[in-house]
């Protein structure tokens, strides 16, 4: 038990502990060596308390101790590969063992993130469709694309572009209808690709038919679907909300419901109503929901944002001071809640696990071969992949969640790789990759064998890397390549699984918007909005909104030159701003040293060498801040491979003693030069004798 006794070394010694300090300096911009100084170490909680008062304010500590207390450390189980797991919700049994997804075939896929509404339009309303992105596999199958997800298609108000869902077992209107999705669930199998839906069920749109029903009768079975909260007494809703958290989207996060006499939790925007996972009909109603959906052969979901699903008991107040410095008062209640583990435990045995009476999926993937041929249909996978969005978390949260040993998630995305120390999504800065480089060391060197990584930078919730890492010079046509290539070769050959969004491929990069107008965003305009309520001038306020509007990465894929960019013969429904030649698909599809020509022979290659996807890793140079160099060791009878980048737009030297290897994709062939041009990239196989010479410089760590 952690109370206020409690030396900080030892809080950092949890799991949860850990993770959540981390996310304190990280936000303050300050070094892990602050904490694990022995003098600091040994100091007690109260101690700590009294001493960051002026930063973290009063509550921290017993905001941190009630946190801690509501989760097992973890350590004994966390490298007990296919160990059982031991925890189950009130009224559900606990599973009798870990099925994995498929053979864990996700560990060595490369997953492609479609925004259906911007990916392909085949009615000419200007709004991508389903038929559309069917019309474009042949793209994602030449890619050498193993899994499809697509952003949300269920049927939705589009209050928040599909998050907020009315229906999990109807299309949306604009996307198609069912027939459409069956035909591009089997198209993707046909292609060897399988292909997971977008499933969002932390909230529910206000329109949903459970909703209804519960304002209908706050009192009935419905009304305990929802977080819905009476005021005091003889209350209408003027007096102030339950507690004080807010909304991702500005403003609290309560909305009150007249109908009803209520008030209603949403922790986004006003018509995405939360859904009260303590009740046992919620979890029962979610499980069912995935597995219709596995039998149309749906191979999986991404999970959108699943950690915030267990809210603490009572609802209560969030810590002010912890609240300023995350953003969002009331976060540390729900962010990793107490029943977090239980509940998704439950969901993976009752609705991703396949039962003996299943009948078979609709249809699955066809088998893909080391060179890319294609063999007859695969069984069904035993259990649906799970991938959750899990905001706030670290990595440690993220072993807890995803180790093999603890049967919940196969894979968590952690959001700390995508800003730098001190820095948030809405800040104009440089992304520096030397941040990159070290959080991808720390995160594989405190792995274990039940452990798995996702690989990630852009997403349709983030503006594009690249733009981050280039800043004005984003546009310069031969650093926007050349650094497209060296992300490109950070995430396809590092341990873990790639996630690709719709235009990394082809370096897509951040738009020119020159007003609100430009966004059709709810989270950028309630933003822009709330700081013109500040009093800022209209300029200021887009200029602080346009650094972290999601609208970057939602424009129309760039298909071809043109206004509409191949993506519609209709107007599309978010403009582009951007006018730059040679960065569609068109452009690059035959051009050697195109972006796109390199995804593919990367992904090519990853997929023929098994040392890219399973073999041990050896970092070299691990403390250069410019040079990132790492070898991927030889699995069965394969070769050793290196792999090079230069992190700057400066010319570097490389280290001493990198081993000799032939260059296969990157840089120009010929004898190892002693440098490094702005952004270049080298793939090489390493000469058969040579592997293990940079031993004297590297750092080894478990693949």
């Amino acid at each position: 038990m952690v109370d206020a006794r409690s030396r900080l070394k030892e809080v950092y010694a949890h799991p949860v502990g850990r993770d959540a300090i981390d996310k304190v300096l990280l936000q303050l911009g300050r070094s892990r060596g602050w904490v694990r100084n022995p003098v600091v170490a040994n100091l007690r909680l109260g101690t700590v308390a009294r001493l960051a008062r002026p930063v973290l304010g009063d509550g921290f500590v017993s905001s941190l101790v009630t946190v801690l207390a509501d989760h097992d450390d973890g350590a004994a189980r966390l490298d007990q590969v296919g160990a059982p797991a031991q925890h189950a919700p009130d009224g559900a049994a606990a599973p009798g063992g870990v099925v994995l997804a498929g053979a864990e075939w996700w560990r060595e896929a490369v997953f492609y993130q479609v925004y259906p509404r911007s990916f392909a339009d085949s009615d000419a309303d200007g709004i991508g469709d389903l038929r559309g992105i069917t019309s474009r596999l042949d793209h994602l199958a030449d890619l050498g694309v193993d899994c499809v997800w697509l952003s949300p298609i269920f049927d939705s108000p589009n209050e928040d572009m599909g998050y907020d869902v009315r229906d999990y077992r109807a299309v949306m209107a604009e996307m198609g209808t069912l027939a459409d999705l069956d035909e591009l669930v089997a198209g993707c199998h046909e292609r060897g690709m399988r292909i997971i839906l977008d499933l969002v069920v932390n909230h529910t749109s206000a329109e949903h038919e459970w909703f209804r029903a519960a304002v209908a009768d706050p009192d009935g079975p419905y009304g305990d679907y929802y977080h819905l909260v009476p005021g005091a007494p003889g209350e209408d809703g003027s007096g102030p909300p339950p507690n004080n958290w807010t909304s991702f989207f500005g403003g609290s996060a309560w909305r009150w419901v007249p109908e009803a006499r209520r008030w209603a939790l949403h922790l986004f925007a006003p018509g995405q109503m939360d859904l009260n996972w303590e009740n046992p009909q919620v979890r029962a109603e979610v499980a069912e929901i995935v597995r219709w959906w596995r039998g149309r052969g749906i191979d999986g979901f991404r999970l959108d944002v699943i950690n915030y699903i267990s809210k603490r008991s009572g609802l209560p107040d969030g810590n002010e001071a912890i609240g300023r410095l995350m953003g969002f008062p009331g976060i540390e209640h729900y962010f990793f809640g107490p029943h977090l583990h239980a509940y998704l435990a439950e969901l993976r045995q009752a609705g991703f696990t396949r039962r003996s009476d299943d009948p078979p999926p609709a249809s699955t993937a066809r088998e893909r071969f080391a060179d890319g041929t294609l063999g007859g249909p695969l069984p069904p996978d035993e259990a649906g992949v799970m991938v959750g969005e899990t905001p706030g978390v670290g990595v440690e949260m993220s072993r807890l969640l995803s180790n093999r040993s603890r049967a919940e998630l196969d894979l968590v995305f952690n959001f700390d790789v995508l800003d730098g120390p001190g820095k948030v999504r809405w800040d104009d800065y440089r992304y520096d990759l030397a941040y990159l480089k070290g959080f991808y060391l720390d995160y594989l060197a405190r792995t274990g064998p039940g452990d798995a990584i996702a690989l990630f930078y852009d997403n349709h919730d983030n503006p594009r890397m690249l733009s981050k890492v280039l800043g004005a010079k984003d546009r310069d046509p031969e650093l926007r390549a050349a650094a497209a290539k060296v992300l490109a070769t950070i995430q396809l050959t590092l341990p873990g699984t790639p996630f690709l969004f719709q235009g990394q491929e082809i370096g897509a990069v951040n738009q020119e918007f020159t007003s609100v107008g430009d966004l059709q965003d709810v989270e950028s305009r309630n933003r822009y909005a709330e700081l013109c309520e500040t009093g800022l001038s209209e300029a200021v306020a887009l200029a602080q909104v346009l650094p972290g509007a999601r609208d970057h990465a939602r424009v129309p894929m760039r298909w071809e030159p043109g206004l509409t960019t191949g993506f519609t013969a209709g107007t599309p429904w978010q403009t582009g701003r951007e006018d730059s030649r040679g960065f569609t698909v068109a452009e690059q599809t035959d051009d050697p040293d195109s972006v796109l020509t390199y995804y593919r022979d990367l992904i090519a290659l990853r997929r023929a060498e098994p040392a890219l996807t399973r073999g041990a890793f050896r970092a070299l140079a691990p403390r250069s801040r410019t040079y990132f160099g790492w070898l991927r060791t030889a699995v069965g009878g394969s070769a050793d491979w290196l792999i090079e980048v230069n992190l700057t737009s400066r010319t570097i030297r490389r280290p001493r003693g990198v081993p000799e290897a032939e260059t296969v994709l990157g840089s120009p062939g010929g004898p190892l030069r002693a440098t490094l041009t702005p952004y270049e990239c080298r793939v090489a196989r390493v000469t058969p004798g040579n592997g293990h010479a940079a031993s004297a410089r590297g750092g080894g760590h478990r693949g």
